[in-house]
C-alpha cells in the first residue's frame, strides 16, 4: 500500500466549472469570478473584505505594505512555522523578532509575546498551527494593550474556530492560504480578509501595479491611471473559479478530515502508547489541515514508514535555526519550547479521502515499529 502525505480532494464540480471558463476562450487573467470567490471567502470567513493573491506569501508581505511597516520596525512571530511567515517582515525592511510557542496549540506563548514587546514593536503575526487555533484571543488583548497591529497568519486553520468565532476574524487583517495541501485548494493562491476599508482599498493596489481598476484592463477601452507603486500579485481568474468550486465544499472537506483523525487517532492509540496525540483546548474548532502527532524516537518513525509506502514529515523545521537566519542574519535565539516540540513533532498523512484501510495500515505500520 502507497499512502501519500496528502490529496487535493476534488469532484465533477471543480472540473465542470473550470472546464467552462477554459472553453470560453476568455477572461483567464481578469475576470467575474475573482470578485465572486472573493465574495465568498469574506462571507465565509465573517469579514467585510476580502482581497486574492497568487499566494499566501504575497498576501502577507502586501499585509506588511499595507501597514507601512518598514525600516526598525520590529514584528513578533513564532520560528515553529513556514518560513514566509518570518520572511514578511523582512520583504519590507522589518525585523522579525521570535517569540515561543506554547505546548497545547502549538502558537504563539502570550507571555512570551509580552516579553519580546519592546519600544519598536509595531505587530504581531500568530500562526494558528495545523489548523487548531492559537491563544488568538489572549494575543488579540495584548496587541490591543499594546497599540501593537495583529495580521492573523491563518493559512492552516480556513474554517477553524473558537466557540464558534472563525480564525481569521480576531486580526486587523488575516492571511489565507489556498496552496495544493491546504483546506481548499486553488493549487496556489491566498487571500487577505479584513474589516478595514482603508487596508482593503490598498491592498488592491498593492496587488496589482498601483492601478486604479474600473473593470477589466485586457478587454477595456478606457484609460487606467497608477497611483501607487504595486505589484503583479494578482490571482488569474481561472484560479478564482476553481475557489469557488473548492469552497463550496468546504464543510463537507473539514467534517471528512475530522472523522478521519478520530478514527485514525482511536486506532494509533490502540497499537502504542509511544505516540502521544494532543487534546484540542474545549470550545476549539481543529480542522487538521496537518495532522501532527508527538513520537518517541521520531527521526527513526519516519524513516520505517518510508521503507513502508508511507509519507510523513516534520512541520516544520524551526526558522530561527535555518541556515539563513542563523549564518546570514545571526540569530541566535533559545526558544526551549519551540525547539522541544519540534523535536517530537511528526505530521501523519491526513485528507478527506483518505480510506480506513489506509488509516489501518499506518496504525499497524506504528504498533509494529514500537513493538
Amino acid at each position: 500500500m502507497n499512502v501519500p502525505l496528502f490529496e487535493i480532494y476534488n469532484d465533477e464540480n471543480d472540473i465542470k466549472l473550470i472546464s467552462e471558463q477554459i472553453s470560453s476562450g476568455k477572461f483567464w487573467a481578469i475576470g467575474s469570478k475573482i470578485n465572486e470567490f472573493e465574495q465568498k471567502i469574506a462571507n465565509f470567513i465573517g469579514t467585510k473584505y476580502a482581497v486574492t493573491f497568487n499566494s499566501g506569501t504575497s498576501a502577507l508581505h502586501a499585509s506588511m505594505l499595507a501597514y507601512g511597516l518598514g525600516k526598525n520596525d520590529e514584528v513578533i512571530v513564532p520560528s515553529f512555522t513556514f518560513i514566509a511567515t518570518a520572511n514578511a517582515p523582512l520583504f519590507v525592511g522589518a525585523k522579525p523578532v521570535f517569540a515561543d510557542i506554547e505546548e497545547e496549540t502549538c502558537g504563539l506563548n502570550p507571555e512570551s509575546v509580552e516579553d519580546k514587546i519592546t519600544k519598536n514593536t509595531k505587530a504581531i503575526i500568530p500562526v494558528h498551527y495545523g489548523g487548531c487555533p492559537c491563544k488568538i484571543k489572549e494575543l488579540k488583548d495584548i496587541a490591543e494593550d499594546n497599540d501593537l497591529i495583529l495580521v492573523e497568519d491563518a493559512a492552516e486553520s480556513f474554517g477553524a474556530s473558537i466557540n464558534g468565532k472563525n480564525t481569521a476574524t480576531f486580526g486587523d487583517a488575516n492571511v489565507l492560504s489556498f496552496c495544493q495541501n491546504k483546506i481548499i485548494s486553488t493549487g496556489e493562491g491566498g487571500a487577505v480578509v479584513t474589516d478595514s476599508e482603508e487596508i482593503y482599498e490598498k491592498l488592491k493596489l498593492i496587488k496589482s501595479h498601483g492601478r486604479l481598476e474600473s473593470g477589466d484592463y485586457f478587454s477595456s477601452v478606457g484609460l487606467f491611471d497608477y497611483v501607487d507603486l504595486g505589484f503583479n500579485w494578482r490571482m488569474s481568474n481561472l484560479t478564482a473559479t476553481l475557489g469557488i468550486a473548492q469552497i463550496e465544499k468546504v464543510d463537507k472537506v473539514i467534517k471528512m478530515r475530522q472523522e478521519n483523525v478520530a478514527y485514525i487517532s482511536k486506532r494509533i492509540l490502540e497499537e502504542t502508547d509511544e505516540i502521544t496525540i494532543p487534546d484540542i483546548p474545549k470550545g476549539y474548532n481543529h480542522v487538521y489541515q496537518l495532522f501532527s502527532v508527538f513520537a518517541n524516537m521520531r527521526d527513526d518513525l519516519i524513516d520505517y514508514l518510508a521503507e513502508n509506502n508511507v509519507t510523513s514529515k516534520i512541520y516544520f523545521d524551526p526558522i530561527h535555526k535555518s541556515m539563513f537566519y542563523r549564518d546570514k542574519l545571526r540569530y541566535d535565539d533559545v526558544l526551549p519550547v519551540t525547539e522541544e516540540v519540534y523535536e517530537k513533532t511528526i505530521t501523519l498523512p491526513m485528507f478527506p479521502s483518505l480510506s480506513k484501510e489506509q488509516m489501518d495500515y499506518i496504525a499497524d505500520l506504528i504498533g509494529k515499529f514500537y513493538k
